[in-house]
């Protein structure tokens, strides 16, 4: 979602809309005739971007639409240090974009501030660029963009950006089939088949599909690691020994508790609750003089919301940095690391159905959160000479997000609205304690949630919960769960908010698999097409042939280890 989206009114003639600069007049509120499709893509994430790719291979007529303004969501966005798992388990068009990735940093014009054989070639457990394989997983956001836009000029993709779902009623159905969108502008667009590529989920809830938010208890679908997990230590995210008051005057309760701390219990351990885990900005620093613009001081800034941070560096812990990771052209990929970070724990509850006007409010909050912790560190006395100068050598790249003060159009939602469908994926089918029905694609990295709120212990102390990392190895992920329940809607697809439980859509959330799901959905919705059929009853043998011969993995055998 686009940060600096005007037009945040979930109807088509709220005052937001109507003071948009963006929108000229004469186009508000108006009514556009539709523009008819085979495949309506909602939605310009990289899962997006694929699925009408895919559609377009098979000889259809697709658009994408929606609210984004850049294409590839988290992948164009930051998130450039590719959380892969086993890279074996990723084919079709989601290594083909990794590929395309790998040629352009064949070019010598794409090392503008580095040379090549300086990089490091550092990746999550492999290298960044493997030459045999021709692919590249670590890449900077400018990169990732111009790929996903050669994309759509190469299969002669038309793409509306800017453009919102009319969430009220925007949605057209006839019995259970969407017949057309209607977007905040006014402009429609019907077609035969949908995809719903968001992060959100937004078109499969104004279609009237069910869906959870939250984490579900551990007896819902008998899982381990979901639910409330007060106690569990996992990565290095939390508090651990490190005896931290959340007092203004430590020790003193009567004194007030510190911005950014809950003072409600934190639940019972495997209980569910509505908390969501933790968004940031993956943002990308630089440390590159001649391309580094100084972490700026936003406003609104408040050096009191990070004297909880204060207190964790005064204890010795020295981790601060450990995140920024290395993407080309001295620049990095920087995510959350340690007690208090940049995630922004807490404050995205209300995110996944709040209004769009909401969103923007939340989004802004947390920009100017991450942005002015950065400036904290860099530039508060109080903060430790070490840290403090470290800081001071990062900055934002003057080369990448242009339009947005070189700050990420897209938020990391790293979870919302995850839909219930036909199958639901849990732990046990990652863990394998239960075999997966349809393979329609594979997914492989840890079982990864991040924290979800930051409490006081009966102690006194600062303590984090919600971080699990849970070790999986590669998986099936069921069609099921790509579908609506039967009566809901019979051509709607969705490959990002997929039916899973909280804890499994910890591994499914990354982007290799969302663009796997996009090939998935984009070859279903055509082959639906062309059989006539509900979504619901495509015969998965005629799936399942179609994605093999398209290059996706569906199965994994593990290569037998030699003596």
């Amino acid at each position: 979602m686009n940060v600096d989206a005007d037009k945040l009114g979930d109807d088509k003639c709220s005052p937001m809309v109507i003071r948009s600069v963006i929108l000229p007049l004469a186009a508000l509120c108006v009514t556009v005739s539709a523009a008819d499709y085979d495949v309506v893509v909602y939605g310009a994430t990289s899962a997006g971007v694929v699925a009408a790719v895919q559609a377009k291979k098979m000889g259809r007529s697709v658009v994408v639409v929606g609210p984004d303004k850049h294409l590839g969501g988290l992948s164009s966005s930051g998130l450039g240090f590719t959380d892969t798992g086993n890279k074996a388990v990723i084919g079709g068009l989601s290594r083909d974009f990794y590929h395309r990735i790998w040629k352009e940093y064949q070019k010598p014009e794409t090392w503008r501030f580095q040379k090549r054989d300086e990089y490091g070639n550092k990746g999550q457990g492999t290298p960044a660029m493997d030459g045999e394989q021709r692919t590249m997983w670590i890449f900077e956001p400018s990169v990732a963009e111009r790929v996903f836009e050669a994309y759509v000029r190469e299969f002669d993709i038309p793409v509306f950006r800017d453009e919102w779902l009319d969430r009220k009623s925007g949605v057209s159905k006839k019995g259970q089939t969407i017949q057309e969108i209607t977007m905040l502008s006014g402009k429609k667009y019907g077609g035969k088949m949908f995809i719903d590529a968001t992060y959100e989920g937004d078109l499969l809830a104004a279609a009237g599909v069910s869906y959870h938010v939250g984490r579900e208890a551990q007896s819902v679908y008998g899982e381990t690691w979901n639910g409330i997990q007060v106690g569990v230590l996992h990565h290095g995210h939390h508090f651990g020994k490190l005896q931290v008051s959340p007092y203004k005057i430590p020790g003193d309760p009567k004194s007030g508790v510190l911005p950014r701390v809950s003072t409600e219990p934190p639940g019972e351990y495997g209980a569910g609750d509505k908390r969501v885990q933790a968004y940031c900005y993956r943002f990308c620093a630089t440390t590159a003089e001649e391309n580094r613009i100084p972490f700026p001081k936003p406003a609104g800034y408040d050096p009191n919301q990070y004297e909880i941070l204060l207190r964790v560096l005064d204890t010795g812990w020295g981790e601060m940095f450990q995140k920024f990771d290395p993407i080309p052209n001295h620049k990095t990929d920087t995510n959350n690391h340690g007690p208090f970070s940049f995630d922004n724990i807490g404050m995205n509850y209300e995110y996944p159905e709040a209004s769009y006007e909401k969103r923007r409010e939340i989004l802004a909050e947390h920009r100017t959160y991450q942005q002015g912790l950065l400036y904290f560190l860099a530039n508060d006395p109080r903060v430790p000479s070490v840290v403090r100068e470290k800081a001071a050598t990062y900055g934002l790249p003057k080369d990448e997000f242009l339009d947005n003060e070189h700050w990420p159009h897209q938020i990391y939602v790293r979870e919302a609205r995850r839909m219930l469908g036909q199958y639901v994926m849990t732990e046990n089918e990652l863990l394998k304690k239960r075999a997966t029905p349809e393979s329609v694609g594979m997914g492989s990295y840890t079982i990864d949630s991040h924290n979800t709120q930051r409490y006081i212990t009966p102690e006194g102390f600062l303590q984090n919960e919600g971080d699990i990392g849970v070790r999986a190895s590669p998986y099936e992920i069921s069609y099921g769960a790509t579908v609506p329940k039967r009566g809901e809607a019979d051509n709607l697809l969705v490959p990002v908010c997929v039916s899973s439980s909280h804890i499994a859509y910890g591994s499914i959330r990354m982007e290799p698999v969302f663009m796997i799901l996009g090939q998935t959905v984009g070859t279903a919705a055509c082959l639906a097409i062309e059989r006539k059929s509900p979504v619901q009853d495509l015969p998965y043998g005629v799936l399942r042939e179609r994605l093999l011969a398209d290059g996706q993995v569906l199965e994994y055998q593990a290569p037998e280890k030699k003596n």
